[in-house]
């Protein structure tokens, strides 16, 4: 198998000397990082040419690096029915920067595109519709970054008299809305314990 991806590889650095810009194979899978200014070209050639043959995009997805610049990795994964082999293809994006669609290549990139748009922020140049696709239209914020906060911004609940969805601002009604990341056996928490127990033997 890992002379096959060599091939594939080689193949692909030989056809765009400049638009790949990493292939790192490991552990039998290849993954080529491109520039987003190749990648519907690049798409276009895995799945046509014969060498190549991956016809089938199986998923597009997001990675968050909030420390990192690019700031986001979009993630392509294809597959090839004819040499039964996977690939992955990642693209570098910033917050504001743009990644064009690959929507005319495979066509149900569109809603992976939505979805990464949805969750991530990620925008997608050329997409004839990019809107939310799994959050409400008013939802604010793209809920898979990393600085997200897990509560979000607001909550949504029906009204009965209202007889509809309403948005209001974020109540939490645990008592204890401020966790320090503390286990009770480690830290100060075992100090804490450790006293009581020693309190409660004497």
């Amino acid at each position: 198998m890992s002379t096959f991806l060599d091939d594939i590889a080689h193949r692909l650095k030989t056809a765009f000397p400049k638009g790949v810009l990493e292939v790192c194979l490991e552990r039998d899978e290849l993954t080529v990082v491109v520039g987003e200014e190749s990648l519907v070209s690049f798409m276009t050639f895995l799945r046509d040419d014969s060498g190549c043959s991956f016809e089938q995009l199986v998923d597009i997805g997001g990675v968050d690096y909030p420390g990192r610049k690019p700031r986001f990795d979009v993630v392509y994964h294809l597959l090839s029915l004819a040499q039964n082999m996977r690939l992955r293809v990642k693209v570098g994006v910033d917050e504001e920067g743009t990644v064009p669609s690959i929507g005319t290549v495979f066509p149900c990139a569109l809603w992976y595109e939505r979805e990464a748009w949805d969750m991530f922020g990620i925008l997608f140049t050329e997409h004839p519709d990019l809107r939310r696709l799994l959050s409400d239209y008013d939802f604010q914020g793209h809920p898979l970054r990393k600085d997200f906060p897990l509560s979000g911004y607001k909550e949504v609940r029906y009204d009965e008299e209202q007889k509809k969805v309403v948005y209001e601002p974020l109540q939490l009604a645990q008592a204890y809305r401020d966790f320090d990341f503390l286990s009770p056996w480690e830290g100060d928490g075992q100090k804490r314990m450790g006293a009581g127990t020693q309190s409660s033997e004497d």
